[in-house]
């Protein structure tokens, strides 16, 4: 029984009282015929009424049963979920949970003990700064398949801890999807496989050889900057599809998190959603120079409310620097600039330093 339909209920008992009080009162001029069918009336109204009260209890009753069976499934759901995230943390084997582009969510103890880093540093940062420049492209390549869903088998490649040597690493990942179909995270499975490279037959010096030319590229002489610089949001705009890639994977290898477009008009759409905590930008593009895209990126911030630090990047010489900080941009460096420069910029910009 409705809410509505009690109170109606209620109004037809109101009324007849009304008529009932209105037959009383002058009693010796009144029909008792028509008193009693009041009365009548009313008994059946009162009779209504103690069903409707009957079916609330009953509704109240089963509510609070289901009540108690919804608290002691979510308690159970509590506990199974505790149940398996007990087992992702403390299971021998290292595991990271990523986003569809190699962005790390969650980490295992194992993963953590094994990449060298704390957790709260780990986490948003990409899996590529943690795979030499020379192979972060099989990295990618590989992810883009599992993305389209093209048969993959695990990918053997090198891994590069924080302050430690490279090492063999086999990744066994797996898709987890929501509701819709898409998805919603990567599963990673990480294994050392370096005893087993050597027990292959593969020569422990030269593994080790193999490894530090690996380990040569992933430790950029930039440990005097202070801070770090773990999960910093950078925009890289530039139409060399080399250049993109030299100045990610020099970012990239600092736990920097890079987008890359290769057009203005690809780093205004980019804007329209995403707010980088610094933007670098080659100057002379053929669809659009950077002086063009910093003054568009200037107007854009006016609406939004924020500033984001911009960094101009030249292959000229003669490119002029003033231009360059008159036109909106905070830093001009050249392209040849050593990747060094390029980060302690980076970090200079993002207040990192």
């Amino acid at each position: 029984m409705s809410e509505e339909q009690f109170i109606q209920h209620f109004q037809a008992i109101h009324a007849q009282l009304v008529a009932l009080h209105g037959y009383v009162m002058p009693l010796p001029q009144r029909n008792t015929e028509q008193i009693a069918e009041i009365l009548a009336a009313l008994a059946a109204s009162l009779d209504n009424l103690q069903m409707i009260y009957e079916e609330m209890q009953a509704s109240l009753a089963a509510s609070t049963v289901l009540e108690e069976e919804i608290l002691q499934q979510s308690e159970q759901a509590v506990a199974e979920r505790q149940r398996y995230y007990d087992l992702f943390q403390f299971a021998p084997d290292a595991y990271l949970l990523t986003d569809a582009n190699g962005l790390i969510l969650e980490a295992n103890a194992a993963a953590r003990k094994l990449l060298n880093i704390r957790q709260n540093s780990l986490v948003r940062m990409p899996l590529a700064s943690f795979v030499p420049p020379v192979e972060r492209q099989a990295l990618r390549s590989y992810l883009n398949k599992m993305r389209q869903l093209q048969p993959v088998e695990d990918l053997e490649i090198s891994l590069c801890p924080r302050d430690g040597k490279a090492f063999a690493a086999q990744l066994k990942v797996t898709i987890a999807r929501d509701f819709s179909g898409d998805i919603a995270a990567l599963r990673i499975g990480i294994r050392d496989i370096s005893q087993y490279k050597q027990a292959e037959g593969l020569p422990l010096q030269l593994l080790q050889q193999q490894q530090d030319e690996v380990a040569q590229y992933t430790t950029p002489q930039v440990s005097s900057l202070p801070g770090s610089l773990d999960g910093l949001q950078v925009l890289i705009v530039d139409d060399e599809t080399d250049a993109r890639e030299f100045i990610t994977a020099v970012l990239e290898s600092q736990g920097i998190h890079v987008t890359a477009v290769a057009t203005g008009a690809e780093a205004l759409a980019t804007l329209e959603d995403f707010r980088p905590d610094v933007l670098v930008s080659d100057i002379r593009m053929p669809d659009e120079s950077g002086y063009s895209l910093i003054r568009k990126i200037r107007q854009l911030e006016g609406e939004k409310g924020w500033h984001i630090p911009a960094a101009a990047l030249t292959a000229y010489l003669a490119e002029d620097r003033e231009k360059a900080l008159s036109a909106g941009f905070e830093s001009h460096l050249h392209k040849l600039a050593q990747p060094t420069e390029l980060v302690a910029m980076v970090a200079r910009l993002a207040g990192r330093v």
